[in-house]
């Protein structure tokens, strides 16, 4: 095992012999020879400077060879505060870049919601004109309609009513961009939430020929939440689960009580969600079908909504699914309970 070298400045010093030729304090051949030396006491175990082989062959005296030691070393240290310099500068200007691309952004962004509400809020009075007129005209109220008209005029109402979800979801979206949604949290009979969801959701899975099941509750609960955004919710995952669940399919909803929280849920037997895709559901304005030919509806808004409401409430959406197997969408909200 070869000896460690002796504690000296000159272990930081680079090519110290190439130097000392450099500054004519020694010649090529004595430099020559004294590696070839330093080679050959190495063979026997032992790991010499070289500046001490120098010294001890008489190439070089010891205070000579400590000057050339210390101006190596001040340049090398003048040389990595100039990199250094160089380095922070560079990094200030790329902070900087990056510091007025993120306000660009933004801006941008700013710029892209008070738009999309803008327009949202634009077509919002157009829309309740057609809507008005179209009752008129499917009561009778402007004159006789045949029963061919009247079912043209229902498939119109149908689709202004799809039209206008559209919008109001673009609106939620934007107040939400703008931090313009509170929340208003009071005690709500859970049940009593679920059935009212159901009751409105039942004639949408029936048309879909899809069974909407609603589980018999476990016991009476009082949950903390905003009891109109949480209908909002449950309204978004029945008829997104109606949405991917083919005609005979299945969908349930119901809760369980898990300790001090009610587990709510929302499973049908419908196409699933891959794993890969599971992590972008919520994300706005995504498709799980994005093809010019993509088979439902929706412009990738419900999802993302909910989940930012239940993120509100301090809790998240979770999702278990697997593709062709069907899905399960659930939140756990805080159960009230009553002091004794």
């Amino acid at each position: 095992m070869s000896e460690l070298p002796p504690l000296s400045p000159e272990v930081l010093i680079p090519r110290l012999g190439d130097f000392l030729v450099e500054k004519k304090l020694i010649t090529i051949e004595q430099l020559e020879i004294a590696l070839l030396h330093q080679q050959e006491v190495r063979k026997k175990g032992k790991s010499p400077l070289l500046g001490e082989l120098l010294i001890e062959m008489g190439f070089v005296d010891r205070q000579a060879l400590n000057t050339a030691i210390t101006e190596q070393i001040l340049s090398l240290r003048n040389a990595l505060e100039e990199s250094n310099r160089l380095l922070e500068r560079r990094v200030q200007l790329r902070t900087a870049e990056l510091e007025k691309a993120l306000n660009k952004l933004s801006e941008l962004n700013q710029m892209k919601a008070n738009f999309v509400a803008n327009i949202s809020h634009e077509l919002r009075t157009p829309l309740t004109h057609v809507k008005g007129y179209l009752e008129l005209l499917i009561n009778g109220d402007l004159g006789h309609s045949t029963a061919e008209q009247r079912k043209a005029l229902e498939i119109m109402s149908g689709s202004t009513e799809r039209l206008e979800k559209l919008i109001n979801d673009l609106i939620r979206f934007t107040d939400m961009e703008r931090g313009q949604v509170t929340l208003a949290i009071k005690a709500v009979d859970l049940q009593k939430l679920l059935e009212r969801v159901y009751l409105q959701t039942l004639n949408q899975a029936r048309e879909q020929k899809v069974e909407l099941q609603l589980a018999p509750p476990a016991e009476k609960l009082q949950v903390f939440m905003d009891e109109q955004q949480v209908a909002w919710v449950l309204t978004e995952l029945i008829e997104n689960g109606v949405k991917f669940t083919p005609p005979g399919g299945h969908v349930k909803i119901g809760f369980e009580l898990q300790s001090d929280l009610a587990y709510v849920y929302v499973k049908d037997d419908g196409i699933g969600i891959s794993h890969e895709n599971q992590e972008n559901i919520f994300t706005p304005f995504h498709q799980l079908d994005g093809s010019s030919t993509r088979k439902y509806g929706g412009i990738g808004l419900g999802l993302t909504l909910a989940q930012r409401i239940i993120e509100a409430h301090g809790s998240a959406i979770e999702v278990i699914s697997e593709e062709g197997k069907g899905s399960e969408l659930a939140f756990l909200l805080k159960v009230v309970r009553n002091s004794t």
